[in-house]
C-alpha cells in the first residue's frame, strides 16, 4: 500500500506529452500522473506542488460517491434496484419521488426539481438555483436534495444536478449509522485505507454531511489509486472492495443519456465524444478540469489536477492521446 516500487520504465514518449501539458501554460496545470500496467510510468508537477499535495477536486468528488455506494451495495445494505430508501418519499402513496430507484441516483436521472441555473447572471446566488446553493448557502445538504419535490418521471430525462449525489450521500450516512458506525471516518476507513490513499480531505455542512459534490480534495497519487481500483474491477490486492459487476454499472450510460456520456457518477465515451481516446474509457471530472481517466483497453489511468479557468476538456484529451499513442499497445 507503501509507494515502494511504484514507478515502472520511463517513457520517453510520456515525458514528451507530459512536457506538452505543462507547455500550455494558460491551463494552469499543478500535476499529471500516468499509471501503465499498474506502475508509474509519467508524472508531472507544477513548483510548489508534490504527489502528496492534496487539490481541489471539484465534482470529481461524485466519482467517490459511487465508491461508497458500491460499498454498501457490497455489503449487502442496499441494491441499485432498490427504490431509494428516503424516508421523506414514503410516507404518502401518492408520493411520486417513491418510484426513485437508487440506479436513477447513480444515473442523475432523478427527476427532481433541484434547477441548475449555474454561476452567472443576477440569478446565481438566489434561492432558485438550488444546484449551487449548496456551495454557498448555510444549508443541511443532505436534506436540502431530499425536500426537492419532483418535476419530472425518473429515468425519462438526463439532468446534470447535485440532488442525485447529495442524496446518495444520506442514503451512505444512513447505511452506515445503521451498522453502529462513524459517519466521518467511513471514507477513510473503508475505502482510502483499502487502497493506500493517504491524502484525500473531504469536507462537511455545518451538520456534517459530506459534499462530494464539489468540496473535496485528493493529491494525484490518491487519484491514480482510486483510478486502479476502477481499473482493477474493485479488487485491491487480493480483496474485494467493490462489487463484482461495479465496474459494468458505472460505465453502462444512462438510459436517459441520449449522448451515451454519462454512466453511474462517472463521465463516458461511449458516444465518442473524446476524440482520440478508446471509448471504453470512463473519468471523474471536476470543475476547471480535474479529471482521472481509467482506460480499461489500455491498462491504463491518467490523472491531471489544476485550476484551468477557460475549461480543459480538449486540453486533457489531447494529453490522453499523446501519451496513449507513446505507451506500448
Amino acid at each position: 500500500l507503501g509507494d515502494a516500487n511504484a514507478a515502472g520504465e520511463p517513457n520517453a514518449g510520456v515525458e514528451a506529452a507530459l512536457d506538452w501539458g505543462f507547455k500550455q501554460t494558460e491551463h494552469n496545470t499543478r500535476a499529471i500522473v500516468v499509471v501503465h500496467h499498474g506502475r508509474i510510468v509519467g508524472e508531472r508537477y507544477a513548483p510548489g506542488w508534490t504527489k502528496d499535495t492534496p487539490q481541489i477536486s471539484w465534482s470529481a468528488g461524485k466519482s467517490i460517491t459511487a465508491a461508497l455506494v458500491g460499498i454498501i451495495v457490497q455489503r449487502g445494505q442496499v441494491k441499485v434496484d432498490d427504490v431509494a430508501p428516503i424516508k421523506e418519499w414514503h410516507t404518502s402513496k401518492e408520493d411520486p419521488r417513491r418510484e426513485i430507484r437508487v440506479r436513477d441516483l447513480l444515473r442523475m436521472s432523478s427527476g427532481l426539481d433541484f434547477a441548475n441555473l449555474g454561476l452567472n447572471g443576477p440569478d446565481s446566488f438566489t434561492k432558485d438555483n438550488k444546484h449551487m446553493r449548496i456551495y454557498f448557502d448555510g444549508l443541511n445538504v443532505f436534506e436540502h436534495a431530499v425536500n426537492q419535490p419532483q418535476e419530472i418521471a425518473p429515468n425519462t430525462q438526463w439532468r446534470y444536478r447535485n440532488s442525485d449525489p447529495l442524496t446518495l450521500g444520506r442514503i451512505v450516512k444512513e447505511a452506515v449509522e445503521a451498522r453502529g458506525e462513524n459517519y466521518l471516518t467511513f471514507p477513510q476507513r473503508a475505502l482510502f485505507d483499502k487502497i493506500g490513499a493517504r491524502n484525500f480531505v473531504l469536507e462537511t455542512d455545518a451538520w456534517g454531511n459530506f459534499i462530494m459534490t464539489g468540496f473535496d480534495y485528493g493529491s494525484a497519487r490518491d487519484w491514480a489509486r482510486f483510478g486502479l481500483l476502477h481499473l482493477w474491477d474493485g479488487m485491491w490486492k487480493g480483496e474485494r472492495v467493490l462489487p463484482d459487476d461495479w465496474l459494468e454499472f458505472i460505465s453502462t450510460p444512462a438510459p436517459a443519456d441520449k449522448a451515451r456520456g454519462y454512466g453511474g457518477l462517472w463521465w463516458l465515451n461511449r458516444g465518442g465524444q473524446w476524440k482520440g481516446v478508446p471509448e471504453d474509457a470512463i473519468r471523474a471530472s471536476g470543475h476547471m478540469g480535474q479529471y482521472t481517466m481509467v482506460i480499461p483497453s489500455r491498462d491504463a489511468v491518467i490523472v491531471r489536477l489544476g485550476p484551468s479557468p477557460r475549461g480543459s476538456d480538449g486540453y486533457f484529451t489531447e494529453i490522453v492521446s499523446r501519451v496513449l499513442s507513446a505507451l506500448p499497445k
